[in-house]
């Protein structure tokens, strides 16, 4: 079986606001969706997912890492795709500094999107999951949530469990 990783930003700006790429009509992934900045992990950064994700950001709008604050892990999902593949996907969760400049990519076209009104947007199951959870819980807290994707009565669904050090809550 195949192991296929991601890493995703959900950036939030000073109106709370969160930047999504708008994918292309043509796209064959996701098209017309709207997308955490994000993609795939490269060979070299398996074992650095932020790198990663610091990466797809500068490559999707054009933030250099010290544009972005707080960039934080705060979940990471799995699920399988066609029982031929297992797909991670880590979240994380940050801020852009007031002087920011976005540039335009040829992967589609960046939108800020309030972030009470993610929902009402053509975004993927996994993206509501964690909007929804977020929203709930995760925002309340620093902590790391592991979430993995699953189909209830035909509607996708994540069961969240939090990650944690479990030796260290023994041993101490």
């Amino acid at each position: 079986m195949k192991l296929r990783q991601m890493a995703v930003a959900f950036l939030f700006n000073k109106e709370q606001e969160v930047l999504f790429l708008h994918k292309k009509q043509k796209d064959t992934f996701l098209a017309g969706f709207l997308v955490p900045i994000g993609g795939h992990i490269e060979g070299d950064e398996i074992n650095e997912p932020q790198k990663a994700c610091f990466r797809e950001i500068e490559e999707e709008t054009g933030l250099k890492k010290d544009s972005i604050e707080n960039l934080t892990l705060r979940y990471i999902v799995l699920r399988i795709k066609d029982n031929q593949e297992i797909r991670i996907q880590y979240v994380y969760i940050g801020s852009v500094s007031e002087n920011y400049s976005l540039i335009e990519s040829d992967e589609g076209s960046l939108s800020w999107v309030g972030f009470k009104g993610i929902l009402n947007f053509n975004v993927s199951a996994t993206t509501k999951q964690i909007v929804k959870h977020y929203d709930q819980v995760g925002k309340y807290n620093e902590k790391v949530y592991v979430g993995s994707m699953k189909s209830l009565n035909k509607n996708p669904e994540i069961t969240w469990g939090l990650l944690e050090d479990w030796e260290l809550q023994i041993f101490n």
